[in-house]
């Protein structure tokens, strides 16, 4: 059984705004020698998937510097210790960047992204029938386009490669089991709201 590693010692060694740099020693259980581990401290991050009263999600063009190209993604950001809550973020974010605000915010679900060497939690939401109040807010270094596309288009676009960011790919896997789970509920619910109708209908054919 693996077991956990003690940690001898921490250091700060850089600040770079977005994230912090922090080199750990720690002891290996099964050796007893001890390691240095370096780890990105960030703050958690949200991303949402605003889905429009038509069945659509509004999603986003946006240049990435990391991998040098334009990526296609839910809108999304770094959670704000000001919010209290990832999910006043993930609205935060969703207004910030469509101009579109949401009837409801649910969670669908939290990934640690790389737990090899960051800290922190990405948090998905649902932003249910969504509607443009607001224009859009960007800072100076944000370029984004907008497109609105069916959700029953997007595993075609996971497929063919068009969506390539984990965390939006990721988004949307936790709304297809959320789908998957309100099946049978919905189901249940439309056997109890036909059961008078069938009761009736064997009524008169028995009379």
């Amino acid at each position: 059984m693996v077991e956990h590693w003690e940690k001898l010692g921490s250091e700060t060694i850089g600040d770079y705004r977005i994230f912090r740099i922090r080199a750990d020693r720690r002891l290996s259980p099964r050796t007893g020698q001890a390691h240095t581990f370096f780890v990105l401290e960030s703050p958690d991050w949200v991303n949402v998937i605003p889905l429009t009263p038509r069945g659509t999600v509004i999603m986003i063009y946006q240049y990435r510097h990391g991998t040098e190209e334009v990526t296609l993604e839910v809108p999304g950001g770094m959670v704000d210790a000001a919010d209290g809550d990832p999910a006043v973020s993930a609205a935060r974010e969703l207004r910030e960047e469509t101009g579109y605000a949401a009837e409801e915010i649910v969670h669908l679900g939290t990934v640690a992204p790389n737990p090899a060497f960051l800290d922190n939690r990405c948090h998905s939401y649902l932003a249910r029938d969504v509607r443009h109040v607001a224009e859009v807010r960007l800072d100076g270094a944000e370029d984004i386009a907008f497109v609105e596309i069916p959700l029953a288009d997007i595993p075609g676009l996971i497929r063919d490669g068009t969506i390539t960011h984990s965390l939006t790919i990721t988004a949307f896997y936790y709304l297809s089991l959320q789908e998957e789970e309100e099946k049978p509920q919905i189901s249940q619910i439309s056997q109890m709201k036909n059961a008078p109708a069938e009761e009736n209908l064997s009524a008169d054919l028995a009379d």
